[in-house]
């Protein structure tokens, strides 16, 4: 705005500059001509009133000789009479042919006259004859007094436009002040903290009513992210009772005794599905309960190296059916203040994911790194596509053979979900094809959040 604004003014004090040049260069040329005419009317009155029309101008000296000359010529062009006895005729044979049958108007460099001289030549009568009577006038005051209007417009104009563009630049910061206001604010929101807006600016201008929009809109998608989200977590709290009701059938009709095989495998079947669901009815609860910043976490000392072997046991058989182990690396009486049921969701979630989509032993790591602790799950497979990477954790974003498998996608989202109620983080370190590495970072000493 500002460089276009120094343009406009440029292009406006350059439009004046000429405008007021040219009016000034006809004022003073009518001031000269206004002179001219009045010295060829008293030299055209005394060559009336003589008897001849030979020094008749050069005695009374009507002009200063460097500012100005008369002189008085026949109409052939030879001088008869002039300010100044060394003079030539200061028209040409031709020009003064014209000037005896009419006015005529010149402009040229004439010796003795300091600049530019301009010429009126007009027709009179002396003695029965036509004679033209030439009054000269220099330009040189005409042309130092455009000269410093131009050398006033080329020195004030850039410092005008220089002023004037400063001004306009600190009149567009202090207008557009809200905008920038309004921007770092919505750089800030998120669905985290409810109730944010945007800031209002006092002047109730286009900026303001702007801001209001805005604002209106964030309401909406407020209130319909919050009408989704405790649909999922009512949603996620009715489906809990029934499916352990399911369960609790399932396991009853497996104990019966009588059942065919093929009866009993689809008991087992239906049961596995079971399980499925009462945990994606608990991820999603878990899920909700984050979003809505609620995420319980009740830390206490846990050994690491215990939480690791037994997630390794838990997972032991399952992984054996596929020819794969689970290794265990961490020192002993390494301990961390943690929530040990939501640290081994978040490390049962990450051994799932490495059992269905990896390959190769899996490795659980524990350390200590300075005022935190970091555990890794890795695997040797073929790691995460790289368009995958920047969006894992987000909630219901799967790779392709996720979407093949049957994924869910909020696994790792659960993850992260678990690791920020610890205050910390979840990041793939490693996306190499030899493998990928997911890992958790806990800060030493987490509050307990009910």
């Amino acid at each position: 705005m500002t460089a276009a604004f120094a343009l406009a003014m440029t292009v406006l004090i350059a439009g004046m500059g000429v405008f007021v040049f040219e009016r000034q260069e006809t004022h003073l040329d009518e001031i000269v001509d206004t002179a001219l005419r009045s010295r060829s009317d008293d030299a055209a009155a005394l060559v009336r009133a003589s008897d001849s029309a030979r020094s008749v101008v050069g005695g009374p000296r009507l002009v200063e000789s460097d500012e100005g000359f008369i002189q008085i010529l026949t109409a052939q062009g030879r001088l008869l009479d002039g300010t100044t006895a060394d003079r030539s005729p200061a028209l040409r044979p031709d020009e003064a042919r014209t000037a005896a049958r009419e006015p005529l108007v010149v402009t040229r460099e004439v010796a003795g006259v300091d600049g530019p001289a301009r010429i009126l030549a007009r027709p009179s009568r002396s003695q029965g004859r036509t004679v033209v009577v030439v009054t000269g006038a220099s330009l040189g005051d005409r042309e130092d007094s455009l000269n410093t209007l131009a050398r006033s417009f080329l020195i004030g104009g850039p410092i005008a436009v220089l002023i004037a563009s400063g001004i306009g630049y600190l009149l567009a910061t202090i207008g557009f002040r809200p905008v920038e206001a309004m921007r770092r604010r919505a750089q800030r929101i998120s669905l985290a903290e409810h109730g944010q807006r945007l800031p209002l600016p006092k002047a109730q201008d286009e900026i303001h009513r702007l801001g209001q929009t805005l604002n209106e809109m964030l309401a909406r998608l407020e209130a319909a992210f919050e009408r989704e989200r405790q649909f999922v977590a009512d949603a996620s709290h009715e489906l809990r009772t029934p499916l352990a009701v399911v369960k609790a059938e399932l396991e009853a009709a497996m104990r019966t005794e009588g059942n065919g095989r093929s009866v009993r495998e689809s008991l087992v079947a239906a049961l596995e599905e079971t399980d499925h669901l009462a945990q994606l009815a608990e991820d999603l609860l878990l899920i909700a309960r984050s979003g809505d910043g609620e995420l319980p976490v009740r830390p206490e000392r846990v050994d690491l190296r215990d939480l690791l072997e037994r997630t390794s046991q838990r997972f032991g058989d399952r992984a054996a059916e596929q020819g794969r182990g689970i290794q265990v690396e961490a020192p002993e009486g390494l301990q961390a203040t943690i929530d040990p049921l939501r640290s081994r969701q978040a490390l049962a979630n990450l051994v799932d994911n490495a059992l269905r989509y990896g390959a190769g032993e899996i490795r659980l790591a524990a350390r200590e790194n300075g005022s935190a602790v970091e555990i890794d799950v890795s695997d040797e497979g073929a790691g995460f596509p790289a368009e995958l990477v920047p969006h894992a954790f987000e909630r219901f974003s799967r790779g392709d053979a996720a979407r093949t498998r049957g994924g869910t996608g909020i696994g790792l989202a659960i993850v992260r979900a678990i690791a920020e109620a610890h205050g910390g983080s979840a990041t793939i370190v490693s996306t190499a094809a030899n493998g990928a590495t997911v890992r958790l970072r806990i800060p030493h000493g987490v509050p307990a959040r009910n």
